[in-house]
């Protein structure tokens, strides 16, 4: 089969061509494939003195080199990527859980008491005093009850339990698994 060298393609045959390799990243001597080496150099592996190695496509895709605008920038040669991740709460955006809690009972509050006059613009620190009542009233016991009046109780803790087992899940796009073969023979390509 003609092919450009270093050119890679997919090929559905079970076999790769006369001239063409599969793209297994195996290491080859320069000595017998030096056109090949002058375009592929080290990228994929080897020591540049006696060899360098095949790209390794085996379960993998390629993507460009280079980075687009948003886009990290990919070297040629470059792993990455992953089969399977695992994500933690620093891949989660930030937000916060709504928890209710209902209080199905009696609240019990001390109230501070303080003897002085009915009509005391201050009648003690801390002292609860209703506006609505007549508790400082001469006929009113100090130790009156407050009753009737919603309360607002803030500060209450709730804790939401976490969740997950934490295991990995598979992150591959859908895919069709076809051998890369490589050309190692053939038309050396032009620059120009």
């Amino acid at each position: 089969m003609e092919g450009t060298i270093a050119n890679i393609t997919n090929f559905a045959g079970n076999f790769a061509p006369r001239n063409w390799a599969y793209c297994h990243g195996q290491l080859l001597a320069i000595s017998q494939y030096d056109a090949l080496f002058s375009l592929l150099g080290t990228n994929f592996g080897g020591d540049g003195r006696t060899s360098f190695a095949l790209p390794n496509l085996s379960g993998r895709t390629s993507i460009g080199t280079g980075h687009g605008p948003g886009l990290s920038d990919r070297r040629i040669g470059e792993w990455v990527g992953s089969e399977d991740v695992t994500l933690t709460i620093a891949h989660m955006p930030a937000h916060n859980h709504s928890v209710r809690v209902d209080h199905a009972g009696h609240i019990e509050i001390p109230v501070n008491t303080a003897v002085g006059d009915a009509d005391e613009a201050s009648p003690g620190s801390g002292v609860l005093a209703n506006s609505g009542g007549d508790v400082y009233a001469s006929s009113a016991s100090i130790n009156a009850v407050y009753s009737g009046s919603p309360l607002a109780v803030n500060g209450l803790e709730a804790v939401a339990t976490n969740t997950g087992a934490g295991k990995e899940f598979n992150n591959m796009q859908p895919s069709l698994a076809l051998p890369a073969i490589i050309c190692m023979f053939g038309i050396y390509p032009s620059r120009s």
